[in-house]
């Protein structure tokens, strides 16, 4: 089976990190790849493990080479996803997740035109607020411009090829893993199947010979 790079997109509260992490956690043919940025490390991280720490120069330096799928920049730093990162994992035999935004899903779709994209959603606009830390837990300014992002995010999420109702945990972790399953399954990433269906097909035909022999010497 050849192995693809899964995207998983959300707005903001939607709960795509979390369920990320639960799929690697849960599944063996799963990967994790690496992320670059150039924030500083915090507490407790490690270089190559958590994130590939590179300098703005650096990092610019490899955008100008192409050495990224895809990256952006959020609060004045830079994020991306190394093509080489993804590469690896896919040719250890895994599948790759990328827990990435819509901009990001679309450079992987153009790069990798195999790639299972799934938008996860929110059960309600209520449940999303309170995701977010509710009016009272969020600056009102910071709140109002995660919610109307969360808008125009799911204009799109009809481009993605499975869209996912994150009501509760398990059952959009099962949602997730039934479409990799399912995704596993299609014959363009199989490529023995042909000839192990030729082969079939061969053995079924010799029995049916059999049993035309048999049928005339009755």
């Amino acid at each position: 089976m050849t192995p693809f790079p899964l995207v998983l997109s959300a707005p903001s509260g939607g709960g795509k990190t979390t369920l990320a992490k639960s799929l690697l956690a849960a599944r063996e043919d799963m990967g994790y790849s690496v992320s670059a940025t150039t924030r500083a490390p915090r507490p407790g991280e490690q270089n190559s493990r958590d994130y590939f720490f590179l300098t703005k120069k650096e990092f610019r330096h490899r955008v100008d080479a192409g050495e990224f799928v895809e990256w952006a920049e959020y609060g004045g730093e830079l994020y991306g996803t190394l093509k080489s990162q993804v590469d690896a994992v896919l040719g250890s035999g895994r599948h790759v997740v990328l827990d990435i935004e819509i901009h990001g899903a679309r450079a992987v779709r153009a790069l990798y035109p195999d790639a299972v994209l799934v938008f996860i959603v929110p059960p309600s606009a209520d449940e999303l607020l309170q995701r977010l830390g509710g009016t009272h837990g969020t600056r009102a300014g910071s709140l109002e411009r995660r919610l109307r992002r969360a808008v125009e995010e799911l204009k799109v999420a009809l481009e993605y090829d499975y869209v996912v109702v994150n009501a509760d945990r398990t059952e959009a972790l099962a949602d997730v893993a039934a479409i990799v399953d399912a995704e596993s399954l299609r014959p363009r990433r199989n490529p023995d199947w042909e000839a192990d269906l030729d082969e079939l097909g061969r053995e079924i035909e010799r029995l049916a010979d059999a049993v035309a022999k048999q049928s005339q010497e009755a």
